[in-house]
Formats: C-alpha cells, sequence, structure tokens
C-alpha cells in the first residue's frame, strides 16, 4: 500500500471531517444609530445579551448539517444599540459509534465552528461602527448537558 492509500484510508476513517463551513443567515440592525453613538459615548458600554443554540439535521448515512446559532442584542440604558442575528452552519461526516454520534454533533462540531461564528459577529459589529463584539468562549458541554437534562435531541 503507497503513503498516498494509507493517508486517504486514515482521512476516510477521520471520526470527524467538517466538509464545508458557511453563514446560513446573517442579520444586523442598529435602529437608533446616529444618535446612540452619543448615548454610549458617556462612558457606559451597552449592556450584551447572547443567546447560543445548536441544531443538528441529518443529510445522509453519516452526514450531518450542525447549526450554530447566535442572537446578540446590545441595549443602551432601554434603548437597543444593536441587534446582530447569525445561523452559521456546517456539514461533517462523523465516522464514531452510534452512541458519540450526539456529543460530536453538539459538543465537538460547535467548537470547531465557533470560532468563524464569532469572527463573523466581531466583523460585523465593528463595520456597523461599533467596537467589534469578541464573544467569551462558550461552553458546549455544559450546553449539550443541559439539552440532555431536558430531553431534547436537536435533530430535526
Amino acid at each position: 500500500m503507497s503513503e498516498d492509500q494509507d493517508a486517504q484510508g486514515a482521512e476516510a476513517a477521520a471520526p470527524l471531517a467538517i466538509n464545508g463551513q458557511f453563514i446560513k443567515d446573517l442579520s444586523f440592525e442598529a435602529p437608533h444609530v446616529p444618535e446612540i453613538f452619543a448615548d454610549m459615548a458617556g462612558g457606559n458600554g451597552p449592556n450584551i445579551s447572547i443567546a447560543v443554540d445548536v441544531k443538528a439535521t441529518q443529510l445522509h448515512a453519516n452526514m450531518y448539517e450542525v447549526d450554530l446559532i447566535l442572537n446578540v442584542e446590545a441595549k443602551a440604558d432601554e434603548k437597543v444599540a444593536f441587534i446582530c442575528e447569525l445561523l452559521f452552519c456546517g456539514v461533517v461526516t462523523l465516522n464514531v459509534a452510534e452512541e458519540h454520534i450526539q456529543p460530536m454533533l453538539f459538543i465537538e462540531v460547535p467548537r470547531h465552528l465557533f470560532p468563524f461564528a464569532r469572527a463573523v459577529i466581531a466583523s460585523t459589529t465593528r463595520d456597523a461602527g461599533f467596537p467589534p463584539l469578541m464573544i467569551a468562549p462558550i461552553d458546549f458541554v455544559e450546553m449539550y448537558r443541559q439539552r440532555m437534562a431536558a430531553g431534547e435531541t436537536g435533530e430535526a
């Protein structure tokens, strides 16, 4: 067996292969611009809330689409500074035992997608005239535990 065949065999048997990642939906609203900049100039940064969700859909036998959903809302006092909604997706192939599929879909894949989604949010907020929003790392293990405790599978 040649080295190329060995490499192809190892690649085919990799537990996780990310076939592609993409922005499926991106929405940004800043309803009170430009006056919100004056409101924020007083030194009080906006109050930012972030909601995160993960969904997975089986496409083929061992191929899945994983959706990382980020909803961000920033308010200065009671005025909305901006709302940013991102649906960042990855198409992955899993070569793992059945009992490892859910943890891979809801922990490992989002871990791989998150840095790219974070960069999209940071670029979008920066390009809109706000300081770039750098979202802190997310504990996908804890999110998965909460999902399992609630009895959710998140799979369509």
